[in-house]
């Protein structure tokens, strides 16, 4: 079992569990892939405050991870899976035939050992394989997808996400993303085979505060509990929202809102919008 659940001897340790991550094989990580990851403990360039919660919480170094995948037909074999502090996947280690050293995303079933590969060509679709939508199969699930041909993996990153492959048409396939949204996606754009590992990281419970702290997040002043000029919900006399929708403190709705800009180019590939936070079903 991947998740252990602690005894109840203290407050804190009740209904805590933690991940044991099971399939980390490699505990130190690569020097050379490396880099210092500065905090800002949400302030700006001018020293003031702009994103509430954040602070605090144990120092990290950042690992470089190549979302874009272009290091094509050359094989690279996985040295290990690793744990990795600034995301909720883990994370492989890739040796390449000339010895390049190079982070991916860790999909699930990928174990040391095993070969990858990247191409602009069609590839065996295998578990951590590259290459653009066009020669992937349909109903295959898959991570690290592309928006923009050549950008780099910004879709479904997260640890247990992935999107299924269930059509293409012209020059678009469509997705169906873990969200409940559908979208066309330009068939030249690349993605991943698979589903992103570590699937036991969303039923992690924290347990106590001091677990939030040792992450960066500091705690949430409630919005009731503010004046009514710093927050939609704040002032009146007692604690009332005064019939104020879910909001945050610049009014953007909390619980099911809109948050995309309107008006966008890429507006016209959304088949199907987001399930809705607050009521449970589909946005149109």
């Amino acid at each position: 079992m991947a998740i252990r659940v602690y005894k109840k001897t203290t407050n804190g340790r009740r209904n805590a569990s933690v991940n044991l991550h099971a399939e980390v094989t490699k505990k130190r990580p690569e020097k050379s892939l490396l880099r210092p990851l500065h905090k800002t403990g949400g302030r700006n360039c001018q020293g003031k405050l702009t994103v509430i919660q954040q602070g605090g919480g144990h120092k990290r170094r950042y690992r470089l991870i190549d979302f874009k995948r272009v290091k094509d037909d050359m094989n690279a074999v996985v040295i290990g899976i690793e744990y990795d502090p600034n995301r909720s996947s883990h994370i492989a280690l890739l040796k390449f035939d000339d010895g390049t050293l190079r982070y991916i995303l860790a999909p699930r079933g990928l174990t040391a050992g095993d070969t990858v590969l990247s191409s602009k060509s069609a590839i065996e679709p295998k578990v951590g394989n590259c290459m653009p939508l066009k020669h992937i199969p349909t109903g295959l699930d898959v991570h690290n997808v592309e928006m923009v041909p050549g950008g780099g993996g910004v879709l479904c990153r997260a640890a247990g996400m992935g999107a299924r492959l269930t059509n293409k048409e012209g020059r678009t396939a469509t997705l169906v993303i873990p969200s409940g949204e559908i979208r066309q996606v330009l068939l030249e754009c690349r993605a991943t085979i698979g589903v992103v590992g570590n699937p036991d990281n969303a039923n992690v419970v924290i347990g106590k505060a001091g677990r939030n702290r040792w992450l960066g997040r500091r705690p949430r002043t409630r919005g009731v509990a503010m004046s009514h000029h710093q927050h939609p919900h704040g002032g009146g006399e007692g604690r009332s929202k005064g019939g104020q929708e879910p909001s945050n403190a610049s009014g953007t709705q909390s619980k099911g809102g809109r948050t995309r800009r309107y008006g966008k180019s890429s507006d016209h590939l959304i088949i199907r919008r987001r399930r809705s936070r607050r009521y449970g079903q589909l946005k149109l």
